[in-house]
Formats: C-alpha cells, structure tokens, sequence
C-alpha cells in the first residue's frame, strides 16, 4: 500500500512540482495540497496522512504554527522544506523541536548534483518518515545553567523530541570501569533533536571532549551549534580548524566539512579540511571515527544515533579493532533505524540504547556516574 503524503506550500508552482515528484514513485501516493498552515491541520485532521511536507514561511499560519497543532492533535511525521540561510536555519531548528522529524533545503539544486538524484533522495526520505510511527512531544525537564565563564550565546529555547515507543529490554546498569579520553557521536536524520535530548543532561564537568558529527548544509551548524550551547551545561561550539580538545566542550562538524584529530595539547587538536566532490557526506561520520582510532585508540567511547543510510559504521569498526567502545541507539527511539543498525548487524556495537536513556549510560560509563 503506498504511503499517503499531505504537500503544504503558499506556492501553487512548489505544490505541483512537489506533487510530481511523489506521485513518480509508486510507492507514494499525494492525498492532498495545502496552501498554508491552517489548512495543513484541517486536512492532516481529515485525511490522515501518513507524512507531511511543509513549508515555513506561509500566510494565514506558519509553517512552525502547523507543525505544533498537528503534533498537538494528530501527531504524523513532517518534513520542512527551508532556505539555506542563517533565517533558514534557525526556523528549521524550530520546526524541529515542535515536532517535525526532517528537513531538505527548499531549492533542489542545493539537494544533490542533479535533478534526478535530488528526485530520489526527496522520495527515499518521505518513504523512511512514513514507515515510522510518531508520537506527541514532550517538553524537557529543566536544564542547569551554564557556569559564568561560559561566554557564548545561553539564550534558552525549547526542546521538544518524540517519545520512544518502549523501553530496551535490558538497559545499561553499571559501568564497564575502562578509562576514556573522547566522546564522539555521529547522527543524520533524527539528529538534531537527538543530540539535544542527550547534550542537555550532561553536566558542566563532564570529563571529557564530545566531537559531534551530524549531517547538516554549512549554513545550519552555527545556528545549530549556538542554539546547544544556550540549552548545555558543557559548551558546545562549531569546530575550528586548530581548536584544542578541552574536557566538558563539545565540538560539532562545520556543514560542508570533514573534522578529523591530530595530535596536539592534552587531548588532540582538530584539523577541519574540505569535503572530497566525491563523499556522499559532509561532515561524515566514518571520516571522523577513523581519524579519532589513530589518536585517541580504545580510548573511546563512540555512539551512533538515528539516521538514514550507514555513515559510521566503517569508522566504528576501525575504532573497534582499536580497542574503542561502540554503542547504537536502539531502533524503537530513532527516527529512521539506519545508521545504528548497520553497526548493530555487523556486531560492531555493544549496547543498543534507548534515546532516553543515552545520557545516563554516557555518565556513568565516563565515571560520573
């Protein structure tokens, strides 16, 4: 039976184009247009369908506006199309913590290298939302405040994430009592809001540097890595080409990038270097995870979180040969079951975790437990 999708644009021209391209697979079925958010909610109310695709910027009600009553009402999994543009990316951010599960950048010359990839990667990703269940999101418990000599932005935003559908079967208990230097974690589709619920509950003296590794456009991880940063008792920032590794910072890979280690300082210092025309990722995972087995060995605690397609799990198995701990987020909690399972089935990670529980695994693993 083909997924039912609802497409919601002011544009009559996107609506079409974006219904065209549904409609080529047959595996989609477009059950209605909307031309803006008000009406996105009546028709999501009505027709039931099984993903969403949603502008931002519409009149009468805003994209974000809509996101919020149907995940308020009848909770179905959105994807937002947006600018690549710092306005872009922080309405994004926004439509993510309301409850939209993943975004594309509205203009498909900024998708892929051509029209008939862009084509199908727009179809795999509305394919993958709609094999997924989703459920109301929850607001956040408190976040502690950041100590004073934090000197970023700490403007506070909200944090909304999807619920998982159960509990592991066998949650982490007790730590492994191994020594850790680095904490890397790598995620794609899901990520955003994933990294948040984890990031928030660390605490400001975590032990240890954090590199972040999510798929995201160059224009995105500023705002992104700001908004973790006002939300974090640890510091969050953008990754710089030299910045030295310090405990309790997490670093997050510049869009468009590679981040990589090299030895330097106390922990390592990052070497940020362009991406190759010929990855499929920028940052990518498996780049990050290699660099990171040749300095920092089975010193390492490494997780890979929800995600389309099997960035990390090269990269994971060289920081297993290494010695390095691996761990996946259980499939109930993600968003799209790809990125874990592929390190799960090739016996490479050790845990499966629930996102829930994540944050407290990583504290106590890291001795601060």
């Amino acid at each position: 039976m083909a997924i039912k999708v609802l497409v919601v644009d002011d544009s009559s021209f996107f609506r079409r184009r974006v219904s065209e391209i549904v409609t080529k697979d047959a595996e989609l079925e477009v059950i209605g247009t909307a031309s803006n958010g008000a009406e996105a909610v009546k028709l999501a109310q009505q027709l039931k369908p099984q993903v969403i695709t949603m502008d931002i910027e519409m009149p009468v009600m805003d994209g974000i506006s809509a996101v919020r009553e149907i995940m308020a009402k009848c909770p179905t999994p959105i994807l937002m199309f947006s600018s690549l543009t710092h306005d872009g990316a922080k309405a994004t951010l926004d439509a993510l913590e309301a409850g939209a599960l993943d975004f594309l950048p509205k203009r498909f010359e900024d998708i892929a290298t051509n029209k008939d990839e862009a084509i199908a990667l727009l179809q795999q990703r509305i394919k993958a939302l709609g094999r997924r269940r989703v459920f109301r999101p929850i607001l956040p418990r408190s976040v502690p405040p950041k100590p004073a000599t934090t000197t970023a932005s700490t403007t506070p935003t909200r944090e909304m994430a999807q619920r998982p559908a159960t509990r592991p079967s066998a949650p982490v208990t007790r730590a492994s009592g191994k020594r850790y230097k680095l904490l890397l974690i790598g995620t794609s589709t899901g990520g955003p809001v994933a990294l948040q619920r984890i990031l928030t509950k660390l605490p400001a003296n975590y032990p240890h540097p954090i590199l972040l590794i999510q798929h995201m456009p160059a224009a995105f991880t500023p705002a992104f890595a700001t908004r973790l940063n006002g939300l974090c008792a640890i510091e969050v920032k953008e990754a710089q080409n030299g910045d030295q590794l310090r405990a309790g910072c997490a670093y997050l890979a510049p869009g468009g990038m590679q981040m990589m280690l090299e030895r330097g300082g106390s922990f390592g210092r990052i070497k940020i270097v362009a991406g190759s025309m010929d990855m499929n990722y920028k940052p990518c995972v498996d780049i990050t995870f290699a660099s990171a087995s040749k300095l920092s060995g089975g010193e390492t605690l490494a997780v890979v979180l929800t995600g389309m397609g099997a960035d990390g799990r090269e990269g994971a198995r060289m920081l297993k040969n290494v010695g390095a701990t691996i761990w996946a987020q259980d499939e109930a909690s993600c968003v799209v079951y790809g990125m874990p399972q592929a390190v799960t089935a090739a016996g490479i990670s050790s845990q499966s975790i629930a996102l829930d529980d994540m944050a407290e695994a990583i504290i106590r693993e890291s001795g601060r437990g």
